[in-house]
């Protein structure tokens, strides 16, 4: 047996040991590509040469075994190349039409559906929840699999106006980043400080430059150096409960999930945009969130009936406004929806790059 790889402390690695052998041969010079059928790409290059990529879906948290039986698939129904996408799909490339059903039913047979391309629902984009945050007020992971169960045939078709992406936060820091549809946790209660363990476990200035609003001072409480929170600035976004666990923010009556709509990264048709606040105070309820999956599919529901062809969610929303979005999605508009924090103005001044 080989030695393994030793990690490269100074980054990523080059991808070129890693690359299928037609795309180091064509790496740049692709002629044309299509997709044909969902989950498929086929992408021909100026020398003639051709490569078949297909795109199956994973549940993104994987044990040894399914990483296992992955690598099998590839070497036995594949030529032995695959890559993960940011989406956590994993996609094989061969070099001849002939071995793409084989390697489509075989994936289907052991669980793993073949989709994700086009204007379909991709794979959500997430956090990593209980397993691995420090943070969590929910596990991202099992709310995606819960989701992406329901929304299997928008996966494996591609029926929507446009390419739905997906993300899922596991706390208000947002490591799920800009989508469609964001599913973010909501805490909504400031932290409960168990004053007799701050000092012992928490390093007070770090957890004061930690707040992003300055809402932490340093307190004396019965005697004990300890830390207090000015609730009128307090945002509740938890980033105090890592360097301090004293000071825990997750609530199982308090801790909801806030659903977000409209981000977009790319610059096609219009420009990148924030998500905006469509639904708040929906249950946090493992193991399957069903509240968190029938608002999801309102939406979906609403945006592939009334949408237009290559538009985004976003671009549906400005298009027929707000009011009629809050209408076609029979979503309830609430006070939670308005953005009256006045706070925000004193933050963003103390920026070198904000003034107003």
């Amino acid at each position: 047996m080989s030695e393994p790889r030793m990690p490269i402390e100074s980054g990523v690695p080059e991808m070129d040991a890693y690359l299928h052998p037609v795309l180091k041969k064509n790496y740049g010079q692709w002629a044309w590509h299509e997709r044909p059928r969902p989950g498929v790409l086929h992408h021909v290059a100026k020398s003639g040469d051709s490569v078949w990529t297909v795109r199956a879906g994973t549940q993104r948290q994987m044990d040894l075994y399914t990483i296992r039986k992955l690598m099998d698939i590839a070497d036995e129904f594949a030529e032995g190349y695959v890559r993960f996408t940011i989406r956590s799909n994993i996609e094989y490339m061969v070099s001849e039409e002939s071995k793409v059903q084989p390697l489509i039913e075989k994936l289907e047979s052991e669980g793993f559906p073949i989709g994700g391309t086009g204007n379909s629902v991709s794979m959500i984009s997430h956090t990593q929840g209980w397993l691995h945050c420090d943070i969590p007020g929910t596990d991202a992971s099992g709310a995606v699999k819960a989701l992406m169960d329901d929304l299997y045939d928008e996966f494996v078709k591609e029926e929507m106006p446009n390419r739905v992406r997906l993300t899922t936060s596991c706390c208000q820091i947002n490591c799920g980043g800009q989508g469609d549809i964001a599913i973010n946790i909501q805490h909504t209660k400031p932290p409960k400080i168990d004053h007799t363990q701050v000092a012992n476990v928490c390093e007070r200035p770090s957890v004061v430059a930690r707040c992003p609003v300055a809402a932490i001072r340093p307190a004396m409480v019965n005697g004990k150096p300890s830390l207090e929170v000015d609730e009128k600035k307090c945002i509740c976004c938890g980033a105090c409960f890592p360097p301090c666990p004293p000071m825990q923010i997750n609530d199982p009556e308090h801790s909801k999930f806030a659903i977000w709509v409209g981000g977009k990264n790319s610059n096609a048709r219009s420009k990148p945009t924030l998500h905006k606040l469509v639904a708040a105070g929906v249950p946090n309820n493992p193991p399957r969130w069903p509240e968190v999956s029938a608002v999801v599919k309102q939406i979906l529901a609403a945006y592939k009936d009334d949408a237009k062809d290559w538009e985004r969610i976003g671009e549906w929303a400005d298009r027929i406004g707000w009011p009629k979005f809050f209408e076609k999605t029979g979503l309830p508009f609430t006070k939670y929806h308005i953005d009256n924090w006045r706070g925000s103005r004193n933050n963003l001044n103390t920026s070198a790059h904000i003034r107003f």
